[in-house]
């Protein structure tokens, strides 16, 4: 059975079907009765009239079947069905007469009756198909195509309102650069019928046939993804694409069209690397975090990093009464300064041109500006630099932290929240370790709050790899592939968690607003979000070199360097030993991580920011490892020696 005949085709097809055979028999009396008039009717409806207006109908079903006039999608009708709705009501004419010839010889019957017949059949097989888009639509204008010139043959990825719109829009522009010879529908339903006159010809496990088929043709040249798909398929069509030289573009997302000048819906953009996400993107509560920051003086530390970047903006779109801008580094304060100034000319912010391991300059910056809301991102992240220098990452990741977070409890800061990582668990080099301290300190001082009833709430959110970053692995990639290869992997079977920036900073908003409520069981634990599986990096190179319009391991290599000092394999977002804890918001979950004492905590902090001052390197190193047991240097290394030579796939 063909794929078109699927339930939810047979019942709306069905319907369609009842409706026009309905209307070519009263088509066929409509029409006796115009040419005759209504007060003389009486005498043609004879026997034979009436066996005559039952062939009629049936010869009409008949005739809309095989002319495929059930595989147009009503909601996208338009002049391509009105042709086929021309070509239908003329055939069934034309089989009509010879055979009721032959029953009746058509003596009762005016000959000219059969015209109006026609006539009437089109109009009443074509109203209401063209009213129910005007209804659907709201608008006229799109039931207007118009033909195309030469274009760039397209097959499009997508049966839904997308395709739809896209198609529409090409057959309106005369100079659009796209033809779209089919379309495929991921999820199968609409396989056999027909957008805007283009057919539906089968789902993505169709594609290899279809595109065989069509080699005695037109072959198409792009794929163009009209709505967001799994990862696996994306790879699945990347894959595809690089097997018959095909690039693979997606258009716009259609609910930014209307907020979005810029946005063309018929200009196609490279597929995002985001798109390649095991998951699809968590969409987080907006409500509680607009109420969170509207109105408040926010500060963010780390303010022109990635993370911290992306926090000033999306909070500076929520309207804050005052937003202060914090980072030790002049270029990027500067670059996010001028941002905030082009982008939200009416909002107070001020930038300060701050180190947070200065504990003096912190709280200058506090009793200046009294922040409500503190959300720290500054951090050394990058592992071998922090690995070479453990001093500085203790002095930037723990002393840090303990600065703002000191600040926040002398100066009556309601929340700060603490930016951590999934290096924090079971860490495997200095980076990790010193940010799982910070985590402990956090945590002890929310659970000290709690107890006292005095003081800010302490949040602290853990999440993987975040694409595009600062120091991130696809920043890298994409410096590669420019410079024309090879990619640098430092292991084939290394993996990370990966979101995208703006998922981990409306991750981060979210987890704010929800521990701004106070409920005492989040009280001392860490927000962390459902990451699904995750990547290889290897994967994610052949992936970005897909994307690129290249062949993995031919047009680009593929070399593996080595595991880099502290580096591992697999990165963790809980702890064997953390309590795994629901929250009210879905894809969000709660770590219970061991706290130690708060006084024992400080004062070994104390010892450590002491030592790491002096550069003290062994000190540091060592004094890390017992406030952080589970960390010993080097207990995670895996014995692999660089191959320097591309991998075989």
């Amino acid at each position: 059975m063909p794929k078109f005949l699927k339930s939810t085709y047979l019942h709306r097809a069905g319907l369609a079907f009842v409706h026009d055979v309905v209307v070519a028999a009263f088509a066929f009396a409509l029409g006796v009765v115009l040419r005759v008039g209504v007060s003389d009717a009486h005498l043609l409806l004879t026997q034979d009239l009436w066996a005559a207006m039952l062939i009629f109908a049936v010869v009409s079903g008949m005739v809309f079947v095989a002319t495929n006039l059930y595989r147009g999608i009503w909601r996208y009708a338009s002049l391509d069905e009105l042709v086929n709705i021309l070509r239908a009501a003329t055939l069934a004419v034309l089989v009509f007469l010879p055979i009721t010839f032959m029953v009746t010889r058509l003596d009762a019957m005016p000959r000219s009756s059969l015209l109006i017949t026609w006539l009437v059949l089109i109009a009443l097989l074509a109203g209401p198909r063209l009213i129910y888009r005007v209804v659907k639509e709201g608008s006229l204008a799109k039931l207007l195509d118009s033909s195309a010139h030469l274009r760039v043959p397209v097959l499009v990825i997508g049966a839904g309102d997308g395709a739809g719109l896209f198609i529409a829009a090409l057959k309106r522009d005369r100079m659009a650069s796209y033809e779209v010879l089919a379309v495929i529908d991921e999820k199968g339903r609409r396989v056999g019928r027909r957008i805007h006159g283009i057919p539906v010809l089968g789902d993505l496990d169709d594609l290899p046939k279809i595109f065989q088929r069509m080699r005695h043709g037109r072959l198409p040249q792009r794929l163009i993804l009209t709505k967001d798909l799994p990862r696996e398929s994306i790879s699945q069509l990347l894959e595809f694409a690089e097997r018959n030289g095909l690039s693979v573009d997606r258009l716009p997302r259609i609910t930014d069209f209307g907020t979005q000048s810029t946005v063309d819906p018929l200009v196609p953009k490279p597929v995002a690397i985001e798109d390649l996400l095991r998951r699809p993107q968590i969409t987080l509560d907006h409500e509680p975090v607009k109420d969170l920051i509207k109105g408040r003086r926010v500060l963010v530390t780390g303010a022109g990093g990635s993370i911290g970047g992306e926090l000033v903006r999306q909070i500076a779109a929520l309207k804050p009464s005052e937003l202060v801008l914090i980072d030790s580094s002049e270029l990027n304060l500067y670059q996010i300064d001028q941002e905030v100034s082009e982008g939200w000319p009416g909002l107070v912010w001020h930038a300060a041109l701050t180190d947070v391991r200065d504990e003096t300059a912190v709280a200058h910056i506090f009793a200046q500006h009294r922040p409500e809301l503190v959300f720290h991102a500054a951090a050394l992240k990058h592992v071998p630099i922090v690995e070479a220098q453990p001093t500085e990452g203790v002095r930037t990741n723990v002393g840090g932290t303990r600065n703002v977070a000191e600040a926040c409890r002398t100066f009556g800061v309601e929340l700060m929240l603490l930016v951590s990582t999934d290096k924090a668990v079971n860490p495997a080099n200095v980076m990790g370790a010193s940010k799982r301290l910070a985590e402990a300190y956090c945590q002890a001082l929310d659970l000290e709050t709690q107890r006292s009833g005095i003081g800010p709430r302490f949040v602290t959110v853990r999440f993987g790899n975040v694409l595009g970053s600062t120091g991130s692995i696809v920043p890298l990639f994409q410096r590669q592939l420019r410079d024309g290869g090879p990619l640098t992997v430092t292991h084939p079977e290394i993996a990370r968690y990966f979101m995208t920036i703006s998922e981990a900073v409306r991750l981060i908003l979210q987890s704010a607003a929800l521990g701004g409520r106070r409920i005492a069981t989040e009280v001392g634990k860490v927000y962390v979000l459902e990451m699904g599986a995750p990547i290889k990096i290897v994967e994610l190179a052949e992936q970005m070199i897909r994307l690129a319009g290249k062949r993995p391991y031919q047009d680009v290599k593929i070399v593996f360097t080595g595991l880099r000092p502290g580096e591992k394999l697999y990165e963790e977002l809980f702890h064997q030993e953390e309590e795994l804890i629901p929250t009210t918001q879905p894809g969000l979950q709660l770590a219970a991580p061991r706290t130690p004492n708060l006084e024992l905590l400080r004062n070994g902090i104390e010892q450590l920011i002491a030592v790491a001052a002096a550069q003290k390197e062994a000190e540091t190193v060592a004094l890390l490892s017992r406030l952080v047991p589970e960390w010993q240097r080097d207990n995670n290394v895996v014995d692999f020696v660089p191959a320097h030579q591309k991998c075989t796939p």
